[in-house]
């Protein structure tokens, strides 16, 4: 298919989640992302490219203000050079209660930001093994290094930078600096061709670059089973999720979902936790927002991006589930993957 088929690995332990990453690697899965909150994404990144030979690593994504961009710079070449060059380096904004509250940094103007941090990052990777000094204003990340010479080789083109975006102003600077975009785990193919690819074009055209510069990673909460009331019931906690965030309220109403989405709401006030809310969400929230159902539907359901993504990154549920049902879940996707890419035994 010309969809490029990627994979978000999941495991109770590191160990757990390299296997999971190696089996997808050998199903067929082009990259294998991580993701940054009950783990650190460069640590899990680590791990990954132990256990895997030919897929790329990405992180899906890094926080990119809870870290110095020398750091980031740093660990990206890192993982690049364990990788041997397989590494993509995905950065995010995150939202400003986790980055103050819970990492007491500066969310500022993200948008202003985040240009600033991948500026940064990609200034020291051309410069970082000269010995001049790397100075740069900013109102963010001002960059003054002095003496500083890296002794070990840098890539000569460097290491993919791709961002993860929602909002429309975050969008267009993915599409003026960034090597690719990653979406939100919720995004429909109405969405991406609605209101992504618009903003995406324009970020694009303001850079005097082309769609050919920009590889579109649309993420996919994926529960695949035979019981589509099962597969239903195990993406549900994900939904639940993220509509209990108001700031999603645009997106919810772009698909008709707004009444469904306060349904949720509503439980969220009345006690219910964040991860259990499966229960407040209705069967039409899920089969718009994720990929469930039978093999063949969800094989549907990924050929709906055709045309609009170049990649599909795929995940299993974990919201609210035990974690053999996410086990079972990530099964089902790896054997799907195969099916797909035409390495099923």
């Amino acid at each position: 298919m010309s969809l490029r088929l990627t994979y978000q690995p999941w495991g109770e332990t590191l160990a757990e989640l390299a296997a999971a990453g190696r089996r997808a690697e050998q199903a067929g899965a082009e990259v294998l992302w991580v993701s940054e909150l009950h783990r650190s994404a460069t640590g899990t990144a680590a791990a990954l490219a132990g256990a895997t030979t030919t897929a790329r690593i990405g992180t899906s994504i890094v926080l990119a203000f809870t870290r110095s961009p020398m750091i980031t710079a740093l660990e990206a070449l890192d993982l690049d050079e364990l990788s041997d060059g397989r590494f993509i380096l995905g950065l995010g904004s995150g939202v400003k209660r986790l980055n103050e509250d819970w990492h007491h940094v500066d969310f500022g103007k993200p948008v202003a930001h985040l240009r600033e941090t991948v500026r940064n990052i990609r200034h020291f990777w051309a410069n970082c093994t000269t010995g001049e000094p790397m100075m740069l204003d900013g109102e963010y990340e001002p960059m003054r290094i002095r003496g500083y010479e890296r002794p070990f080789p840098v890539p000569p083109a460097g290491i993919p930078v791709y961002l993860a975006a929602m909002g429309p102003l975050m969008t267009r600077l993915a599409g003026q600096i960034g090597d690719g975009w990653i979406s939100h785990e919720l995004c429909s193919p109405a969405y991406l061709a609605g209101q992504i690819l618009p903003d995406l074009t324009a970020g694009l055209d303001r850079a005097g670059r082309t769609r050919a510069d920009l590889d579109i990673v649309v993420s996919a909460c994926c529960s695949v089973a035979d019981d589509r009331a099962l597969a239903r019931r195990r993406a549900a906690g994900l939904v639940g999720f993220y509509a209990t965030v108001r700031t999603y309220a645009d997106f919810f109403a772009f698909h008709g979902l707004a009444d469904d989405q306060q349904q949720v709401i509503d439980a969220f006030r009345a006690g219910t936790g964040a991860d259990h809310l499966a229960d407040a969400v209705s069967d039409r929230m899920v089969d718009t927002l994720t990929m469930t159902g039978t093999r063949a539907e969800v094989a549907e359901r990924i050929a709906g991006y055709a045309g609009i993504a170049d990649s599909v990154k795929l995940s299993p549920p974990t919201h609210g589930l035990p974690a053999a049902e996410t086990r079972a879940a990530q099964d089902e996707i790896i054997a799907l993957i195969a099916e797909l890419t035409g390495a099923a035994a």
